[in-house]
């Protein structure tokens, strides 16, 4: 078990300033399983992230999910793969406000960024997915995203040589079906990490990682800004469902079959800078606007009981805590990208 001094450190000073209950004592990464990340016993923590055991690109399976992943066979028209609404090149989302569905009217959720996916369950904004499997095959049958008759793919794909041979190294007499496929697909989506951030460099001691303003931001967002209520440990997410008042009728979670109203999954906040816009409908452009949303405690006429309150916060609080958001931006861990066409290299 793995304990950073400088983190714990560096943590305790910023939270005791700000809170008046003390933080319960942490544990630090762990390895819950391979392959899986760490998470510490005190959700608020500032940790650096660590991978531990993330799957090898050139791992058969992931090879296999890799391969699947950029296929537009996989979508019922031929037309898309799931690259297009998760493009490599814009962290593997998007850019736009909402996805962009077959029928655009009946988009109306933000495409969220497939990075750092492992211990993130349940997915979705509504967590309507428990695991990264069952997530892979939810868009696929989607008749407003790739409207595929998993049925069908099967027998199509039983069709493809190179598919059946890959298959069958991969997982034997088991074949092509809908369930192996979704497990190669999340094998891929695992190996998706960034880390390696400047804040992570200077979580391990690099002091000269972060620039004066940008730690500043950091006491602001461990301290005054409260943002570590929901965006803590080394994900920067508690992987909960919140109301942070964001007006509109998209019911949330309660769409999946849970309460209450109007709540929305916790986004990790690594390569936040990279990942706009922002907020379940993508209605905020811009880092500046997610702190003023916050800032003012929400929209005044969002629906539910929010989770959020109006934080008075400075004109330079507000430009230091957007300059540590920046610094949040990650390297790419055993990725390898796609071609500038978005096609699997």
């Amino acid at each position: 078990m793995f304990r950073s001094p400088i983190a714990l450190a560096l943590w305790g000073a910023l939270f005791a300033a700000s809170c008046t209950k003390p933080a319960p004592a942490r544990t630090g990464v762990e390895p819950v399983a391979p392959g899986l990340l760490g998470a510490p016993a005190d959700p608020r923590a500032l940790q650096p992230l660590r991978p531990l055991g993330t799957p090898s690109s050139g791992d058969p399976q992931v090879a296999l999910g890799r391969k699947l992943f950029f296929d537009p066979r996989l979508s019922g028209d031929g037309s898309r793969s799931c690259a297009t609404c998760h493009d490599p090149r814009k962290r593997f989302s998007d850019g736009r406000e909402v996805a962009l569905g077959r029928d655009p009217a009946r988009s109306k959720r933000n495409t969220p960024a497939l990075l750092n996916l492992e211990s993130r369950g349940p997915y979705f904004w509504d967590g309507r997915a428990s695991t990264l499997e069952e997530q892979a095959l939810v868009p696929l049958a989607d008749p407003n995203e790739m409207a595929r008759d998993l049925s069908t793919l099967e027998r199509e794909l039983a069709t493809d040589p190179e598919y059946v041979a890959r298959f069958q190294a991969v997982f034997g007499p088991l074949g092509i079906t809908r369930v192996t496929l979704a497990h190669a697909i999340a094998s891929f989506e695992r190996t998706l990490v960034s880390a390696g951030s400047r804040y992570d460099r200077y979580l391990e001691g690099d002091r000269a990682a972060l620039t004066e303003e940008e730690v500043r931001g950091m006491r602001v967002f461990a301290g005054k800004g409260e943002c570590t209520t929901c965006h803590g440990g080394p994900l920067l997410t508690d992987n909960g469902f919140h109301n942070i008042g964001v007006a509109g009728e998209d019911p949330g979670r309660l769409e999946a079959g849970a309460a209450p109203r109007a709540t929305f999954k916790t986004p990790s906040l690594r390569d936040v800078a990279r990942t706009a816009p922002y907020f379940h409908d993508g209605s905020a452009a811009t880092l500046e606007e997610v702190i003023e949303h916050y800032a003012r405690g929400g929209d005044p006429l969002a629906k539910g009981a929010r989770d959020i309150h109006p934080v008075d916060l400075s004109a330079s609080e507000k430009r230091e805590l957007a300059a540590f958001l920046r610094s949040l931006d990650g390297a790419e861990a055993d990725i390898a990208l796609t071609s500038p066409s978005g096609a699997e290299p």
